[in-house]
């Protein structure tokens, strides 16, 4: 029995190593768009609620509806910008009908917000091009406040 050279037995290894490349290389470039996108995602889902929060305790500081809606939305804005979040659409909705409650009732301020993150830079096929990201938060307003 003879062996095959070992110049003979490399030379039956030829092109393989640029198949495996072309084969892995797109499904490598796929994973790698995937993990970008759920980063993107999760990252835009934890601004939003950080910021629903924030908007949340800002509006229940203030004295009046007025000044709460205005404080939230203030309060919505810094946090996303200090998050280098920027949404394609976003809807802050602050319910302040606990201030329509007399003093030494027990009332909240709910701050609800919506962000459209963008994901058709990543350019995946069969990846959405957008993200809706929603978060709601509560925050109790001061039972012993004056309230105008």
């Amino acid at each position: 029995m003879t062996r095959p050279r070992p110049k003979r037995w490399l030379r039956q290894d030829e092109g393989s190593y640029a198949l495996e490349t072309a084969v892995l290389a797109p499904a490598l470039i796929a994973i790698l768009g995937l993990m970008i996108a759920f980063g993107r995602v999760t990252d835009a889902a934890g601004a939003v609620d950080s910021a629903a929060h924030a908007a949340a305790r800002a509006a229940s500081l203030e004295r009046d509806a007025t000044a709460a809606q205005s404080a939230a939305r203030d309060a919505v804005t810094r946090s996303l910008d200090g998050d280098g979040i920027t949404c394609q659409t976003s809807n802050v909705d602050i319910d302040t009908s606990g201030y329509a409650t007399d003093v030494g009732e027990a009332a909240t301020v709910t701050a609800t917000i919506s962000c459209t993150a963008n994901l058709s830079d990543i350019g995946l096929p069969g990846l959405p091009g957008a993200k809706t990201i929603s978060a709601s938060w509560t925050s109790p307003i001061d039972t012993y406040r004056a309230r105008q």
